[in-house]
């Protein structure tokens, strides 16, 4: 039977009242000594993960969400988003020695063209306040892990929303009175947050980095100078783009798409009064909107970050929509390892002209470059800035040749070789 071992044992005898006090006793002590391991781990788990008093230049931990900031000063200029709401920004108070330091980060996100893709961005946080996340996360160039960005850590950061689709270089003479209800007013946007910073602490800085990706990289090409003349004379001001030197190339049919895009944006929102005045009396003002035209004037020291084969330039300026009816470039155009030996070669093609395009400046004293050779676009903004596995040159990250060139340690222009020789890329893929 199923009991008969645990019967025979109980019933050999019966317990008299000293067993059962004995037993009492055994089992309140282990009972006790179960609570104590209990209370000790808790209580040593709770010491370990309380927060201490911090004196009030400690940051906060590197993964905290940094809330958005409404610019409420904008409607007094009329500085409104596309769809007529406030414009944002997040803002992240520096500490310690880099208490006086600043650092702008000017979002991207491509331009629109007309009032129908105006009308359509409005309808996004591109194009709205009202559609902005309420916290984003800093990572990379804005992050305050001294691990991951060991320059700038420490540094007061802003994120300049991008809600204008003119990288911040609109005017409101262009705008439709015919009921569209389109605002253009980017140029007001980027001369009311800059007031809106100046009187947060920018008037004061020591030090200054203003930075952009994409279009925002091409809005730090814009206005690096201006944002240079804002400051104090005795502030160190220099400008990054981060994959905003677009060329003026043609697409895969001979067709220079991005110039009569950008011909367009300026046409509809204005932008030609933002831009450098002596280069619009000089050629068509289209032209004055590359950054190949813009850095030959730029007097502020300059710093691009570009991949050779920049992902959004290969989809958007080589192989455009359209230029590929048969789909030969359906999967080269979105992956470089999906490309045949024929494409590769147009696409060395478009390395060979972004070097071009960058050899006087590369002939600046002030300037500095990082040119790989990964299928990429943004990358400081991300763990690409300065990780493990970020792309290197000369087994030197993004962060550490900005830094180099930032803080004059040493000169700072590197170009990879030509694709697929870095194995430290991590190319996009968007198949």
């Amino acid at each position: 039977m199923a009991n008969t071992g645990f019967c025979a044992f109980c019933c050999r005898r019966k317990w008299v009242k000293r067993d059962w006090a004995i037993a009492t006793v055994a089992i309140t002590v282990i009972i006790a000594a179960v609570i104590i391991v209990i209370l000790f781990f808790t209580v040593f788990s709770d010491s370990r993960n309380r927060k201490t008093s911090s004196p009030t230049f400690a940051p906060p931990s590197a993964g905290d969400f940094v809330p958005l900031t409404l610019l409420q000063s904008a409607k007094a200029t009329g500085a409104f988003c596309l769809d007529g709401s406030l414009p944002g920004y997040h803002f992240q108070k520096g500490f310690g020695s880099g208490s006086s330091n600043w650092l702008l980060h000017i979002e991207g996100g491509g331009w629109c063209n007309s009032i129908e893709s105006c009308n359509s961005r409005k309808g996004t946080s591109l194009g709205s306040s009202n559609y902005m996340e309420h916290q984003v996360q800093f990572s990379g160039i804005l992050s305050q892990d001294p691990s991951q960005n060991p320059d700038f850590y420490n540094w007061n950061k802003v994120k300049l929303r991008y809600c204008d689709g003119a990288s911040f270089a609109g005017h409101p003479e262009s705008e439709f009175k015919n009921g569209t209800e389109l605002f253009f007013r980017s140029q007001l946007i980027w001369e009311a947050m800059m007031n809106e910073l100046l009187s947060l602490g920018l008037s004061k800085a020591k030090e200054a980095l203003l930075t952009g990706c994409s279009a925002g990289g091409l809005a730090t090409f814009i206005h690096c100078d201006d944002f240079r003349d804002q400051l104090p004379k005795d502030a160190t001001v220099k400008c990054l783009a981060d994959a905003g030197y677009f060329l003026d190339e043609p697409d895969i049919l001979g067709n220079r798409t991005m110039l009569a895009f950008y011909r367009d944006v300026l046409q509809l929102q204005g932008v030609a009064k933002s831009l450098q005045q002596d280069c619009v009396g000089r050629m068509e003002p289209v032209k004055c909107i590359f950054p190949q035209e813009i850095i030959k004037n730029v007097k502020t020291p300059f710093f691009v970050v570009n991949p050779a084969y920049d992902s959004w330039q290969i989809e958007n300026i080589l192989v455009p929509i359209g230029s590929d009816p048969q789909g030969y470039w359906s999967s080269c155009r979105l992956s470089i390892k999906k490309c045949d030996a024929t494409q590769i070669k147009r696409l060395q093609g478009y390395r060979d002209a972004m070097l071009k395009a960058l050899s006087m400046f590369q002939r600046n004293e002030e300037g500095g470059m990082f040119i790989n050779s990964c299928f990429s676009h943004c990358q400081t903004s991300y763990s690409a800035w300065h990780s493990p596995n970020s792309p290197r040159i000369n087994n030197k990250t993004m962060a550490e040749s900005v830094g180099d060139w930032y803080f004059n340690r040493k000169e700072s222009k590197l170009i990879d070789c030509p694709y697929p020789c870095n194995p430290t890329c991590n190319n996009d893929d968007y198949t």
